[in-house]
């Protein structure tokens, strides 16, 4: 499991395998089948992405596939709204790693964040936290909906509720990762706790440009398109 200090890596210095490393590999959409999922794994194992990121319903079937890669299963709890009720979320983290989840995002409360209900937002994440120990709770902050000072209150509620990652977006929102968002939640955090770049990341320049701001995981459905591209730079 990574653990702190998060320090994101030198551009100059990346290597096509070390960025792999820090990408999950991502299939969320719903009408995704059992033969894409084959696929993302086989991709997974092939490029040693940080892990694949899957619906709750095909963690299993990703566990299995990826036993003896060393790839871990990432899924997402609460998604895409964040609006479940916080024992459900617990519960849902429970069963998926039951299941074979060794990482979890788990979509944080806008509303409750935006109506001043701190308490709430952090039983809600340390919940989540205590149900998928001692495996890594990503929360994902889905910025497009907060201004700057709800991001970094989300932060620190986050780091409070002992989660180790901080996430941009689910991908699903009106709006993606920006490499503003990334360096005000790097600030935010330091490298107590990492910070996940997610949301309309499909080209090399736009990943870098997210790890330079602070990012130190990437959340892309084009991971082979972006390892491609930086093997391609350095030939």
């Amino acid at each position: 499991m990574q653990t702190p200090p998060f320090v994101p890596p030198e551009i100059n210095n990346l290597t096509p395998a070390a960025l792999a490393g820090l990408i999950d590999h991502t299939l969320l959409k719903p009408e995704a089948t059992a033969p894409q999922f084959e696929q993302l794994c086989r991709e997974a194992a092939t490029y040693r992405f940080a892990s694949v990121c899957v619906n709750p319903s095909w963690v299993d079937f990703c566990s299995e596939l990826l036993q003896g890669t060393g790839i871990p299963v990432c899924t997402v709890v609460g998604f895409p709204l964040g609006t479940i009720l916080p024992e459900s979320k617990a519960e849902e983290t429970r069963r998926a790693v039951q299941d074979g989840a060794r990482e979890i995002d788990m979509v944080l409360h806008a509303g409750w964040l935006k109506s001043g209900y701190q308490d709430q937002v952090l039983n809600d994440i340390a919940g989540v936290v205590r149900a998928a120990s001692p495996h890594l709770v990503k929360v994902i902050l889905e910025t497009c909906l907060l201004d700057d000072e709800e991001k970094i209150r989300a932060c620190e509620l986050s780091r409070a509720a002992g989660a180790h990652f901080v996430k941009t977006s689910t991908g699903f929102g009106k709006a993606g990762a920006t490499v503003a968002d990334i360096a005000l939640m790097h600030r935010c955090v330091g490298r107590n706790l990492g910070v996940k770049a997610s949301g309309g990341i499909r080209d090399l320049e736009t990943a870098l440009a997210m790890i330079a701001a602070g990012a130190s995981r990437i959340g892309a459905s084009a991971s082979v398109a972006i390892v491609t591209a930086m093997n391609a730079a350095k030939e």
